[in-house]
């Protein structure tokens, strides 16, 4: 039987079914992290990180992760003192909240290959997540918020 690991969780692999990656996580998991939006990977409010990029979650079936490695919020910040956790929050970046795990998915792939980055390169890089509530201009201080928490400053 194929298997993926999801947060370090070996999961087995029914090879015939036509489900989503999404549907596995808040089904049978019960990881609701990653929210159910658009379903065709519009919006990116089921951003994981799949092998260390991320990916839309609603348009992985099954038989597609197999063998795959899956990162999900509750394993990239898995508490409140996650300096991404802890920034969204210093920020008051959550209006509606429901894109809010994602783009901290988002913010932590970014923050992997810019530690250090500007405003500029914050509101420059590529935006996998929408949100619809206009925070926005709180999720890039909150991107730079937890950049200096993460390097200590």
């Amino acid at each position: 039987m194929p298997t993926a690991k999801i947060n370090e969780m070996d999961l087995v692999l029914d090879e015939g079914s036509s489900e989503s990656l999404l549907s596995v996580l808040r089904g049978a998991l019960h990881l609701d992290g990653a929210k159910q939006g658009c379903d065709n990977g519009s919006c990116g409010h089921c951003l994981v990180l799949v092998d260390g990029q991320p990916a839309k979650a609603c348009c992985l079936s099954v038989p597609e992760i197999a063998g795959r490695k899956i990162l999900t919020i509750e394993a990239i910040a898995p508490d409140d003192t996650h300096p991404l956790r802890r920034a969204w929050r210093e920020e008051r970046v959550a209006n509606c909240g429901h894109c809010q795990s994602a783009q901290m998915v988002a913010a932590a792939h970014f923050l992997a290959s810019s530690p250090c980055p500007t405003r500029r390169q914050i509101q420059q890089a590529p935006r996998h997540v929408i949100c619809r509530c206009a925070t926005n201009p709180r999720i890039t201080h909150a991107i730079l918020r937890a950049a200096a928490l993460q390097s200590g400053d």
